[in-house]
């Protein structure tokens, strides 16, 4: 019997020689299967499954590790290296009080030991790294918690609690694929992981691809029932989409007001999902253009882009507002956004009927200078500037003060200059869609209104302003 417990002895030592070879050579398959022989062998040994606990270690298999590292010291109580390799098991998988303990008990056994010293400050690193990330998370500056992650998971690389923390700051951030890479490299290596389902639904649902994101919490839900996040989660997206939906509903069958009070009420659910928000305020804006409230149109628009700023639909809805409020060098500039991004022949053609208007709005309107509307008749354009001009005629304004003559000199000939343009055909066509008036060889700086006056009126002695007394006159015609 001693001699069959020799010749184990032997082998078990013979396996765990060769282990060490593969070992050294980082040929850990082998490595692994030697140091199994050697258990198999000798179970009792605590130095074959410290080896063997290694060996995992470099595989990256730290959870079976810690299996082994941790039976190694049950074994042997004082087996330094197995509490080591125990501790870091602990600290890689994110364990960061248990792995303190293991470094702890090295530094009983051995006071001066440099390994364990080190990495009970990494342990306490950790903790300290995760402590600031919790209080990061409520204050909802997720843009830290990943950093604090990032630097946590140097030391602790096979922790899934930090890279779902992790993950879901990256999606609250709308980093979606990036959040969504953690999360499916977590459901490679566990496909019932319920907070990695949570994740890729919460990517999802922040995509505003709803209908998938609600699968994926499900499924969640029912590896964990009680899964706050992914309840609460899976909640906001079945009232989004039912809010939405009856929004869109209310506004095809022309209820803008009903189809206005859904999309707020929708806008209400969830602020953290930025795309559907953004969507929502665009629909609501289409609404408010519908029922004519162009400025809050306009800032529903604005909401959408800030949210989105690659929302092509809200930059042609707001130019369109802009458009209607002869806003003119606002609209340019969102059809210029437009253009830029997408360059279609519809676009271009916005871009250009806007510079057109931005171009004719910076010109004297001549319409509004006869007061009348752009679909004036001949005859009411001439009776517009009858009116007009026997109102600012400089002989009817003789008695008045410089300043005041002045001014109704301006008008009169403004009121010729409008005149001359509208009653020309070819003129009025070329004024109409903006075209430069100079090209026509017409010079308004040289103009004689006092010509077109005489002309209109029948020349010299066809009436004259007579005064009965100051300030009244009267017109004699000849």
């Amino acid at each position: 019997m001693m001699w069959k417990k020799y010749l184990k002895k032997r082998e078990a030592e013979s396996f765990k020689e060769q282990g060490n070879a593969y070992y050294a050579k980082k040929d850990y398959n082998e490595a692994y299967n030697y140091y199994t022989k050697a258990i198999d062998a000798c179970p009792n040994n605590a130095s074959y499954y410290g080896n063997r606990a290694a060996t995992l270690m470099m595989m990256g298999k730290f959870r079976e590790a810690l299996g082994d590292a941790q039976q190694s010291v049950r074994l042997d109580d004082t087996f330094v290296r197995g509490h080591v390799r125990e501790g870091k098991c602990h600290l890689s998988l994110g364990n960061a009080m248990a792995a303190s303990r293991c470094f702890q008990r090295v530094l009983e056994l051995d006071h001066t030991n440099p390994q364990a010293q080190q990495e009970l400050k990494n342990a306490s690193t950790v903790l300290e790294y995760e402590r600031i990330a919790e209080i990061d998370f409520e204050k909802r500056d997720f843009r830290k918690v990943v950093f604090c992650m990032d630097r946590a998971l140097e030391f602790a690389p096979a922790c899934h609690r930090f890279k779902i923390l992790k993950a879901e700051c990256l999606a609250l951030l709308g980093r979606y694929p990036e959040a969504q890479s953690v999360a499916s490299d977590i459901l490679r290596m566990d496909s019932t992981n319920a907070d990695a389902l949570y994740v890729r639904g919460l990517c999802l649902y922040y995509e505003d691809c709803i209908e998938k994101a609600v699968q994926f919490f499900i499924q969640a839900l029912r590896m964990a029932p009680d899964h706050e996040k992914a309840c609460l989660a899976c909640r906001n997206a079945k009232a989004l989409k039912a809010k939405k939906e009856d929004g869109n509903k209310a506004f095809k069958e022309g209820n803008y007001k009903l189809a206005y009070e859904l999309y707020t009420e929708a806008l209400g659910i969830d602020p953290n999902n930025i795309k559907t928000n953004a969507k929502l305020y665009c629909n609501r804006g289409t609404v408010n253009s519908k029922l004519r409230k162009l400025e809050d149109a306009i800032d529903d628009c604005t909401n959408a882009i800030k949210l989105d700023d690659t929302y092509i639909k809200a930059y042609l809805r707001r130019a369109q507002c802009y458009m209607d409020t002869e806003q003119y060098e606002d609209a340019v500039r969102d059809y210029e956004k437009v253009y830029q991004t997408e360059k279609t022949k519809e676009h271009k053609q916005f871009l250009k009927n806007a510079q057109v208007e931005l171009k004719k709005s910076k010109r004297k309107d001549y319409y509004k200078i006869l007061g009348v509307d752009k679909n004036a008749s001949e005859d009411e354009i001439k009776k517009a500037y009858r009116k007009r001009a026997l109102m600012h005629h400089p002989d009817r304004h003789s008695g008045a003060s410089a300043e005041i003559q002045k001014e109704e000199e301006k008008k009169f000939k403004e009121v010729g200059e409008a005149f001359t343009i509208l009653s020309d055909p070819k003129k009025k066509a070329r004024y109409d869609s903006g075209q430069d008036l100079e090209e026509d060889g017409m010079n308004m700086a040289d103009f004689d209104a006092n010509n077109i006056f005489k002309a209109f009126f029948g020349g010299p002695g066809g009436f004259s302003f007579e005064a009965s007394g100051p300030g009244n006159f009267f017109f004699q015609f000849g």
